[in-house]
């Protein structure tokens, strides 16, 4: 299988909706979980369905992403297995960057004719999800299709935010409409199962993952030069052009960390007792950079659904229903609720703090966050006290930026003491 199919994994714009996350970082280097980065999760899907040859697609700030992926993916030199970045580059024959999904494939075409395949698989590098690619491959081929497009079964609502396709009971995508207005919504029905009906899934939304059989994809991408988009443009051209496009329906669990909000909320998640996103397997393994890092060292804090990293020093009062990144600090009496906290990139030499103690990042004490995003290496001060909700009013200063009631803190940021924010 591995040698038939090339991975092609989308790193994404500029990632405005994640900002400040991607002030200085491409989406797929945004950490997630406390010790990935969500470049990881693709990754890790292709690696777990046997496919090993993998090109990341990026252009904005790609410098953090080029080392994480140096650092965490390194094969046998005598297999054939690779992880590579192409970054949009100028040629001859093409002066412009990525200007879309589908220009971004166009570009490195020449990269894809280079070696040996029968099919090639799209993702996008921003979603949390785990899947057997494998088995999606499979049912193209058996199928006999041109295009197989990841589905997931949704409700009425949540239509206007994805590209819907409508599926007849062969499992073939007769027609295509991106993010339809709520009222057009009910046209879009697609053909699924009873146990889906009765949760009202009717709608059948596209998951950015596509198979495509090799030639097909050369082909649109050179028949149509002026698409840019592969949802908006290509799917629904291939569909009216009668290409054979089906549908691979995923029931499993997926969300799309398109923004503040959505990033917030998936890292929650994973802090519950059963979360969807199963962190904990023994067979979809989440791989990463692998760090020689001490183990978290606790005193006396009190945790409660709260997922702690490697090499913390933990002095706080108590950590609640968060997340905590890899070397975090976290000082005496703090209380943290709600959040996530990345943690810092390196330590801190200890005579160096002797001399100089306000330089000792990560949080200090006597502190109280809640519905906070602190990104790398940011130093807050005691005593500071930052409380979202719904009420806050968006917001951004030099060091901290206000989204939908959550407060982030900006990587490399210094909260002074006494700070508050609510």
């Amino acid at each position: 299988m591995n040698k038939k199919v090339l991975s092609v994994i989308l790193g994404g714009g500029v990632g405005s909706r994640l900002y400040p996350l991607t002030a200085d970082r491409s989406k797929p280097a945004v950490p997630i979980a406390g010790k990935y980065r969500l470049i990881d999760i693709p990754i890790s899907n292709c690696l777990n369905s046997g496919l090993k040859r993998i090109f990341v697609l990026t252009q904005f700030n790609s410098a953090s992403l080029n080392r994480h992926l140096k650092n965490a993916y390194q094969f046998d030199r005598f297999s054939d297995a690779f992880v590579d970045i192409l970054a949009a580059e100028q040629t001859r024959d093409n002066k412009s960057w990525f200007q879309g999904t589908a220009d971004a494939v166009r570009q490195i075409i020449p990269h894809l004719e280079s070696l040996h395949h029968d099919y090639i698989c799209i993702l996008s590098g921003d979603h949390l999800y785990q899947m057997n690619y494998k088995k999606m491959i499979n049912h193209h081929i058996d199928s006999g299709a041109d295009i197989t497009v990841g589905t997931i079964p949704v409700v009425e609502e949540d239509c206007p935010g994805f590209g819907i396709m409508k599926v007849d009971e062969s499992g073939d995508i007769a027609s295509f409409v991106e993010k339809p207005d709520a009222s057009e919504v009910s046209q879009w029905k697609s053909v699924v199962s009873e146990d889906l009906q009765a949760q009202g899934k009717e709608y059948l939304a596209s998951m950015g993952i596509y198979v495509f059989s090799k030639q097909v994809l050369l082909d649109l991408l050179r028949s149509l030069p002026d698409t840019i988009d592969f949802g908006k443009e290509i799917i629904p051209a291939a569909v009216e052009g009668h290409q054979k496009v089906i549908s691979y329906s995923f029931t499993g669990y997926w969300t799309d960390i398109g923004t503040i909000k959505s990033f917030y909320e998936a890292n929650l998640r994973l802090t519950t007792y059963l979360p969807e996103f199963n962190l904990y397997n023994n067979k979809e393994l989440l791989y990463t950079r692998a760090r020689m890092l001490a183990p978290m060292k606790v005193f006396g804090t009190r945790l409660h659904h709260t997922l702690i990293s490697e090499g913390c020093i933990l002095h706080a009062e108590s950590i609640e229903n968060s997340v905590v990144g890899i070397r975090s600090r976290i000082g005496k009496r703090t209380i943290i609720k709600n959040s996530v906290v990345m943690g810092i990139d390196y330590y801190q030499a200890l005579m160096d703090l002797k001399d100089n103690p306000d330089k000792l990042l990560g949080i200090g004490e006597d502190c109280y966050l809640n519905r906070v995003i602190v990104d790398k290496n940011a130093k807050i001060g005691d005593r500071v006290k930052i409380n979202g909700h719904d009420g806050l009013e968006d917001a951004e200063t030099e060091h901290y930026c206000i989204r939908e009631g959550i407060v982030i803190v900006k990587k490399n940021a210094h909260i002074p003491a006494d700070t508050t924010i609510s």
